[in-house]
């Protein structure tokens, strides 16, 4: 077994789950950068990740950490980055639990959490557009060229579940009208 990759793999993780504040869609940011900096996933892995997340029980962070570990080195690897992303949120929360009637009140607190909202809104803004770009483009010689049915598969879910009258389906049945999609126009 690998030590060295076992610790960097819990210190990654560690980290996401230490500053992933905002819950899955904000590890996202993070995990985009792993997939740029080391060789455990690619982005287009990261999308599928991504979808199984979704399509998972489960906090979407918690599915993607191990779902990255089980990738790099097998089951052992899924317990240790899962692990590593869920330490610091049980040790805040142990905290937050000692102190919480005068930790919500502070003023400080409050206004910490008041400038973290933004930046948060900002890193999953910019997971967003990443996660389009990959989903919704191909990259030939360096252009980004547009993958038409799948923009257009994007934009017709959308529309619907923008819909009022429109009945509000569970995201289940989108997964698979969009896998069905998927398979009958092989995209």
């Amino acid at each position: 077994m690998n030590m060295a990759l076992m610790g960097s793999l819990f210190f990654e993780f560690f980290k996401i789950g230490l500053f992933a504040v905002g819950g899955g869609p904000a590890t996202l940011p993070f995990l985009m950068n792993l997939a740029q900096s080391k060789p455990w996933f690619t982005m287009e892995q990261l999308t599928n990740m991504v979808a199984i997340s979704e399509s998972t029980p489960g906090p979407i962070g918690l599915n993607m950490a191990t779902y990255a570990g089980f990738q790099t080195l097998g089951l052992f690897g899924g317990l240790v980055s899962t692990l590593g992303l869920v330490i610091p949120s049980i040790v805040v929360i142990i905290l937050i639990a000692k102190f919480l009637e005068g930790f919500n009140k502070n003023k400080f607190v409050q206004a910490a959490f008041k400038g973290i909202r933004p930046a948060v809104t900002a890193l999953i803004a910019a997971a967003v557009v990443n996660l389009c770009r990959v989903s919704l483009f191909t990259e030939v010689e360096g252009t980004l060229t547009p993958v038409w049915q799948t923009i257009v598969l994007a934009l017709i879910i959308l529309g619907l579940m923008q819909i009022k009258k429109f009945p509000k389906f569970h995201p289940f049945f989108w997964f698979v009208i969009g896998a069905a999609a998927g398979i009958i126009f092989r995209f």
